[in-house]
């Protein structure tokens, strides 16, 4: 069967319902499909197991498509994460603040001058280092359990991390259940629909799976969220402050050169903004 003339049909979580997909392209041993109403995307693979792919050599350079020194580049991503802090200050200006994939806890650092914090993180040793730093972090996945502990938000934050999920409309539920009244959730993903995605097909930066399951457009979010009530207030591409050691360790992994390179520029942050990654903010009805 040619692939690119099949038309498939499947649930899309965003439509609500069975839609036509049409086939994309295949990247690293996935299948990557489009749902043809909204645009979203996603990698099909029955193997993935994050529990065991998102460990310390993922923010280490071990992982070829994680980070390449994400502790070294606290200094630079501290910058960038007090600027979001600004950002999201503007819809919500304190409370409880609530982030999903908190990785080693800076965001959350700067969170916590103007908001009560907690994370949940699925990396053992990046939760421990959160809690070493005096942070509230538990250590697993979004689930209903760890959201139940957590209790009820103000602010939701998941920082590229819906990209990941198995499950993106069972764990956005989860959160609105959780989120008070008038709350937001905030959400930085890759746009599937921009034209640096469109023009670079399979070799877009952001084409990693398994790694990246699902690559939403502006218009997949919008039903995603709407479907559970939500508002979409808010989407932009913003510019992002990129520590220079992750740029030059994406470069090589899409030339296809191996091996974790030079780490020595992790402290140096360079304004980045291809306008290929969109930023999001729901807000629950009051």
């Amino acid at each position: 069967m040619d692939r690119d003339r099949s038309e498939l049909t499947r649930l899309c979580p965003a439509c609500g319902g069975a839609t036509p997909h049409a086939f994309r392209f295949r990247r690293n041993g996935c299948d990557v499909i489009q749902c043809r109403a909204c645009g979203l995307g996603r990698a099909q693979t029955s193997t993935f197991d994050p529990a065991a792919y998102y460990t310390e050599d993922y923010f280490s350079g071990r992982r070829a498509d994680g980070y390449s020194d994400y502790l070294g580049a606290e200094p630079v991503l501290r910058r960038e994460f007090a600027r979001s802090v600004d950002f999201i200050r503007r819809y919500r200006a304190h409370g409880k603040l609530l982030e999903l994939g908190c990785a080693y806890g800076f965001f959350l650092m700067e969170a916590a001058r103007h908001f009560e914090v907690m994370g949940i993180e699925l990396a053992a040793e990046a939760a421990e280092h959160g809690r070493r730093a005096g942070l509230h972090v538990l250590q697993g996945t979004a689930d209903a359990a760890n959201l139940a502990r957590v209790g009820a938000a103000d602010v939701i934050v998941l920082f590229d991390v819906i990209e990941h999920l198995l499950q993106p409309l069972e764990t956005l539920a989860l959160c609105c259940q959780h989120l008070n009244p008038g709350g937001i959730i905030v959400i930085t993903t890759g746009d599937f629909g921009s034209t640096v995605a469109r023009l670079a097909g399979a070799r877009w930066r952001l084409m990693t799976p398994p790694q990246h399951l699902w690559f939403f457009t502006r218009e997949s979010m919008r039903r995603l969220s709407g479907g559970l009530g939500l508002a979409m207030e808010h989407v932009d591409h913003p510019w992002k402050l990129v520590p220079a050691s992750l740029i030059a360790f994406q470069v090589r992994r899409m030339l296809g050169l191996r091996g974790q390179g030079v780490t020595t520029a992790s402290r140096i942050g360079v304004p980045m903004n291809l306008f290929d990654a969109m930023r999001v903010v729901l807000r629950k009805p009051t």
